[in-house]
């Protein structure tokens, strides 16, 4: 198992600079490679980064001296990903690769685990020497490499380290999980997670940083601060939501063995101009991501439900469907005279979530085994035997 570890780096102004320059030549490694790849593959060559590389090396030192300044992984690594990038493209599983924007792109460059060191709280770069950390590496294992990234205005290091598999504990718990906006998401045992909707919240300073950021001259040192000042908003944003999601996505996989959870189409969702920013702000995607991942290390597994299940019209004692529901309706209330919930108020996103959980254990056969009541988080959570 490979896990990363994303320190935060205070690096001296000269090192900055340093760094700076290193993505830069990155960039434009990955630029030249690109462009060469283009070329051949119109004129009916078959290019790989293994040749456009020996390529590269033989002009290297005439018209591209300026590449030897820093650490050779900078010329190196941009083809290795440029050659993985159009793997994972020919076999539809990314789009084409683009060329990175001096302006647009984040500036990062890569580093093999033979060009650092680690020292307590401080890393050794080539050509630069120890840069101070602001944490030291919390995973013991060996270290795969480490890639140098700048967000806003700081500077971070994500280091792989290659860890033994855990040994994972069965947990016998299982959760449904109805994920939204109104509640980022709510549990089959009742519990809801309030959408803090971070972006939202911060609309109004985003709105006069970017006015203050435009109304500069272009060029200008108040227009390079302003800017800064945009990223630095963008990037406490981002922070404060991966925070949420981490924590919830932790404590979900540390408690339960199975969890069902919708398939959702989020391309669709953001198509939809009303709510695409929400959908943004909320991050479903990411937050299925992280609890797909986690579940995975922790040997518990995620059940995906059919986006077209109608969990939010269904009944869960009796599968009857309320054709006729609209977004409005926050209440469910179940017409089926012989059910045990007729015309007894539901929260809407709960009832959602007892029928995911329920759809999930007859996907995997384990549906008679499932122990289902109301009342009390031990009467509503379903109890089945993961192993």
């Amino acid at each position: 198992m490979i896990r990363a570890h994303k320190i935060r780096l205070h690096p001296t102004p000269e090192q900055a600079i340093s760094f700076a320059k290193t993505a830069g030549t990155a960039r434009f490694v990955w630029n030249w490679a690109l462009a060469e790849w283009n070329r051949q593959y119109e004129a009916g060559e078959k290019p790989t980064a293994l040749t456009l590389k020996k390529q590269f090396n033989a002009i290297r030192r005439e018209q591209f001296p300026w590449t030897w300044e820093v650490t050779k992984n900078a010329s190196d690594q941009p083809f290795l990903d440029l050659g993985k990038a159009f793997t994972a493209f020919f076999e539809g599983r990314a789009r084409r690769p683009k060329f990175k924007s001096k302006k647009r792109s984040k500036p990062s460059f890569y580093l093999a685990n033979d060009q650092f060191e680690l020292g307590d709280h401080r890393m050794w770069v080539p050509k630069l020497g120890w840069v101070n950390m602001a944490e030291k590496l919390r995973f013991e294992g060996r270290v795969k490499g480490a890639r140098i990234t700048k967000t806003a205005e700081w500077w971070f290091v994500s280091i792989q380290v290659q860890m033994p598999d855990e040994i994972a504990a069965k947990k016998q718990a299982a959760v449904g999980i109805d994920v939204g906006l109104n509640r980022l998401a709510t549990l089959s045992t009742g519990e809801g997670i309030e959408n803090q909707a971070f972006l939202k919240t911060a609309l109004g300073k985003l709105r006069r940083a970017n006015k203050r950021l435009h109304r500069r001259k272009l060029g200008s040192k108040n227009r390079e601060k302003a800017r800064r000042q945009v990223a630095r908003l963008h990037y406490r944003i981002t922070c404060l939501r991966d925070d949420v999601l981490h924590k919830l996505t932790t404590r979900l996989a540390t408690c339960y063995g199975i969890i069902g959870i919708e398939d959702l189409h989020l391309k669709g969702l953001l198509k939809n101009r009303t709510l695409a920013r929400s959908f943004s702000d909320a991050a479903l995607g990411k937050l299925l991501s992280l609890l797909s991942s986690k579940m995975e290390q922790r040997g518990g597994q995620v059940i995906k439900v059919d986006r077209f299940f109608p969990s939010s019209k269904s009944c869960h004692g009796c599968d009857w469907k309320w054709e006729t529901m609209q977004l409005s309706d926050r209440v469910f209330l179940c017409q089926n005279p012989s059910c045990a919930y007729h015309l007894f108020p539901q929260d809407r996103d709960q009832n959602a979530a007892l029928c995911i959980l329920a759809e999930a254990l007859r996907l995997i056969g384990l549906i008679d085994q499932a122990v289902s009541g109301t009342g009390s988080d031990e009467d509503v959570n379903l109890a089945v035997d993961a192993g």
